[in-house]
């Protein structure tokens, strides 16, 4: 009789099973290193090392990765790992948007090395995913790693989980993970040193390792030495997120998820919230993923009742300070307002833990957001240059109702990719700064529905992600500035780039004028278009000068700056019509500023006479960025009274939000817009007639359709009002009708834009900042507002406008 006998497991396949399926960092890079001992493969030859363990791990499981891999690394555009052979990049910050980055400089080629402060994955907040990056993510095999990943009826992850997914995709390419290692700064090249880093411990070995690509992706709170913030300010509103334990139960399982409400849309939920726990909500998030978690936006009357916040502040920093913050009582807010929310469905919360070890609940001010100057420099010492780029938060802050984080952060981490490989190929700098910044002026525009579809197409081309990128919008001059070099740089190099500082003419003629007319006043010396401007008396000398108005600029005190810049803002808007660039107590933006003082010198180039009458009217040309913008407090809207007796709530809100107006299907507070009382999906949006995509500031509406039928409640482009004159015209100022006959040409001005921003600034937060979001496309719509109306009052035959059917 023969016995079978069975061949023992191969340890190799154990361990990379170890691998695909620990849940911590340590056990990650642990499970991996004992990986590379049993295929006695060098972790440290990083170049070989996937093609190594694919070769040596003959294991059927690790078959359908390597097939999602290798059809990445295979695009062209990588050069079989070769573009970046020569590059040695540092990238700052082990969170999702570092890790997205490392994976591509690897697949260039470059030798890359991650440096993270902290040892552990903590972070349980849930990201929302838009769907190329739910794509981007299976196709690096997120779904082996994460069985789970978006297999609910909501697309979200928790950030340590997507953390642990690409740490192992990285570690898998070659990377060099360190962590509990903490970055202290940029050290200058020295004799034959290149540039490295200041890191805590300075005995470990990644402080010897140098290298010409830094990438910080290190949060908000690090921006390296080069890079100034701009600050959008609202007023107050105040968030909070909290964790509590996923038992996985079948119970918890059935708990609707909440994918966001916001009391416009259902305030019979938010007053019997009020009602019975006295706490007051502006909208309110529930997913459910690795833990319960919930997101919110609190009154800061509720806070102060609850015993949440100690003191009443007007500064927001005082305000959420921990000194003035009950941590107990907060969790308490939080726990109530989780539990009220889902219909008493998860009895037993219990927070999760952060990495401190305390209850995982936190309060934060969103009044501010901030957002890069520029995305990427250069700097050179010693003959040796360094690129240095931002991605994730440091780059864009992220702004939590619209979901922009993670979807705005990868798109950031492959432009970056894309400016290495041109650095890798020998892409002179000027010109791939400049490439970089006009890539990057498309971010924070960037919605789901203005990127590509064809999410397989995606690659680090920027051509096949953005719609429409044009990638020499800034030239070259205009980033001279983004290139740091010292004093000891060779010769040759300043002769060969001295025909293109001729072209910066235009900045030296301006900064020359603004010189020559600003001599001899106390305290201005005009040496730059940013520091030079900040006290605000440069700009008042200008104003006495011109004796635009009667201003005393020996009364005025250096040391006050919001006081000289407000001054000086309202008499040039008041004389000139010229609009700020900035708040009085805001960063100075030279590119914004740049454009303001070339206005205000083109407007007294004028004889006297026509000065008034030509810029008080809408300028067609003007393209003004408006960096500080006040929003409407959640505080100051309307709220019907509260219900006398309100009733009992039979189960929590609904998990899957309203219904589409156009298709009918399923939409989510992030996606939402409405127009004529109607709700729908941005993507919905679309031309009756055409199908182009209809813009809130332009479209028609038919108004001989009625309710009886609302799928014939028809809106349609702006070029069908020419061919259809039962449509009704609805513009972006909503002025009255008499405004398309009036022999007066009307003035317009950013106020004219609010006016078609207010109803949804009413609304809530989050439709309130997504409107802002897009102030900058109804501002075009305003100018073609504009030519409409005259057209009309001549009789005109008006074109179809590219604006309103792009």
């Amino acid at each position: 009789m023969t016995q079978t006998i069975q061949s023992p497991v191969n340890p190799s396949h154990a361990v990379f099973e170890l691998f695909v399926q620990a849940q911590t960092c340590q056990d990650v890079k642990q499970h991996f290193a004992e990986l590379c001992r049993k295929l006695h493969v060098d972790p440290k030859n990083s170049r070989s090392l996937y093609s190594t363990i694919k070769e040596r791990l003959n294991f059927w499981k690790a078959k359908a990765l390597w097939a999602k891999l290798d059809k990445r690394a295979s695009q062209e555009l990588y050069q079989q790992g070769t573009a970046c052979i020569n590059n040695k990049c540092l990238v700052l910050g082990a969170g999702p948007c570092g890790l997205r980055t490392a994976i591509e400089l690897a697949l260039l080629g470059a030798q890359v090395v991650v440096l993270e402060k902290r040892e552990k994955f903590s972070r349980n907040n849930v990201l929302h995913l838009w769907p190329f990056t739910i794509y981007d993510l299976r196709e690096l095999g997120a779904k082996m790693f994460y069985g789970k990943f978006c297999s609910g009826s909501l697309d979200h992850i928790s950030i340590r989980q997507l953390q642990l997914i690409l740490l192992k995709v990285c570690l898998l390419l070659g990377v060099e993970v360190h962590t509990a290692v903490e970055f202290q700064g940029l050290k200058e090249p020295s004799g034959e040193n290149g540039w490295r880093a200041k890191i805590e411990p300075p005995s470990h070995p990644a402080a010897a390792f140098q290298f010409d690509v830094f990438i910080s992706a290190g949060g908000g709170r690090f921006v390296p030495d080069g890079f100034q913030h701009k600050e959008l300010r609202g007023k107050l509103a105040i968030g909070i997120t909290a964790n509590f334990i996923n038992g996985n139960t079948t119970a918890e399982a059935q708990v609707p998820e909440i994918s966001g409400v916001a009391r416009i849309f259902n305030q019979k939920f938010f007053q019997q919230l009020l009602s019975q726990t006295a706490i007051d909500l502006e909208n309110i998030v529930y997913y459910r993923d690795d833990t319960h978690y919930f997101v919110m936006t609190a009154k800061k009357k509720s806070l102060l009742e609850r015993g949440v916040i100690l003191q009443d502040f007007n500064d927001a920093d005082q305000l959420l300070a921990p000194g003035n913050v009950d941590h107990v009582a907060l969790c308490l807010y939080a726990h109530d307002a989780a539990y009220f929310s889902t219909g008493g469905q998860l009895p037993d919360l219990q927070f999760a833990q952060n990495h401190a070890r305390k209850p995982d609940v936190a309060m934060f001010d969103f009044t501010c957001m901030h957002r890069s100057e520029n995305a990427s420099l250069v700097r050179e010492r010693r003959g040796k240059k360094l690129l240095i780029a931002l991605v994730g938060d440091c780059l864009v802050e992220p702004f939590w109702p619209l979901g922009t984080g993670i979807a705005r952060g990868f798109l950031a981490a492959f432009d970056a990719a894309w400016m290495v490989r041109s650095w890798g190929m020998g892409v002179p700098h000027l010109k791939l700064l400049a490439e970089r910044e006009s890539i990057y002026q498309l971010l924070s525009q960037t919605t789901t529905d203005n990127t590509s579809k064809v999410y397989s197409k995606y690659s680090i081309d920027p051509k096949t992600r953005y719609q429409s990128v044009n990638l020499s919008s800034i030239q070259t001059h205009q980033v001279q500035h983004l290139y740091d070099a010292d004093k000891s740089r060779p010769t040759s190099t300043r002769q060969k780039e001295s025909g293109s500082r001729k072209s910066v003419s235009g900045y030296e003629e301006l900064l020359k004028w603004c010189q020559k007319h600003t001599t001899g006043h106390k305290n201005v010396k005009i040496n730059d278009f940013t520091q030079s401007w900040r006290s605000g008396l440069a700009l008042c000398a200008l104003i006495h000068h011109f004796q635009l108005h009667p201003i005393d600029i020996s009364s005025l005190d250096e040391s006050d700056s919001v006081h000289n810049n407000q001054l000086a803002f309202k008499i040039l808007q008041k004389e000139l019509g010229i609009p700020p660039v900035m708040s009085p107590s805001g960063q100075i933006d030279k590119l914004s500023m740049v454009l303001y003082l070339t206005q205000i010198k083109d407007a007294l180039s004028l004889p006297p006479k026509g000065r008034h009458l030509s810029l008080l009217h809408f300028n067609e040309q003007s393209n003004t960025h408006h960096a500080s913008m006040p929003l409407v407090s959640p505080e100051d809207r309307p709220v019907p009274p509260p219900a006398s007796v309100p009733e009992p709530i039979e189960t929590g809100i609904e998990g899957n939000g309203e219904l589409c107006y156009f298709c009918g299907q399923t939409m989510y507070v992030v996606e939402r817009i409405s127009a004529e009382a109607k709700f729908f999906h941005r993507s919905c949006f679309t031309c009756h007639h055409c199908g182009i995509t209809l813009r809130l500031g332009g479209y028609t509406f038919d108004k001989n359709t009625g309710d009886e039928d609302l799928r014939f409640l028809r809106f349609g482009c702006l070029r069908v009002d020419g061919q259809n004159r039962s449509f009704k015209v609805r513009n972006v100022t909503f002025r009255d009708k008499k405004m398309l006959t009036s022999r007066v040409r009307p003035v317009f001005t950013l106020a004219d834009s609010m006016d078609a921003l207010r109803a949804a600034l009413a609304l809530s937060i989050v439709q309130a900042l997504s409107a802002c979001l897009f102030l900058q496309e109804e501002l075009l719509l305003l100018a073609e507002d504009h030519r409409r109306r005259t057209r009309l009052r001549t009789g005109e035959v008006l074109p179809p406008t590219g604006l309103a059917c792009p």
